[in-house]
């Protein structure tokens, strides 16, 4: 029996989430991929709050920019976000995805720009 994408995503999805917890003091940063745009989220998981977001569809200079580029934009636009917001420590949670590409773009870009995890 052959699997989707999507099966396998979700079981790595739940194996992920059930290690990776964000704290008040220590947020989770989660990375959704769609095939045009990427979105970044810090959120509480013990309030069950967003505290900061940003996406490539919001922005338009990442919106215009493709792939890599687009998620290193992002990651930057969410690492200013949050150290506004007085967040500099976060657990990455890749949801499911390969830390390869895109997300590896995105969290070095975060990381750059000055968000530890």
């Amino acid at each position: 029996m052959a699997f989707s994408k999507n099966i396998r995503r979700a079981k790595i999805k739940r194996t992920i989430r059930k290690k990776v917890h964000g704290t008040p003091e220590r947020p989770r940063l989660t990375v959704y991929r769609s095939n045009k745009d990427i979105y970044v989220q810090v959120i509480d998981d013990e309030q069950g709050r967003t505290l900061v977001s940003a996406s490539s569809l919001k922005d338009k200079k990442a919106h215009d920019a493709s792939g890599l580029e687009q998620a290193k934009l992002v990651g930057a636009a969410i690492a200013e976000k949050a150290k506004s917001a007085g967040i500099e420590k976060v657990v990455f949670d890749r949801n499911g995805y390969l830390y390869h590409g895109r997300v590896k773009a995105l969290a070095e870009a975060a990381r750059e720009a000055g968000l530890n995890f």
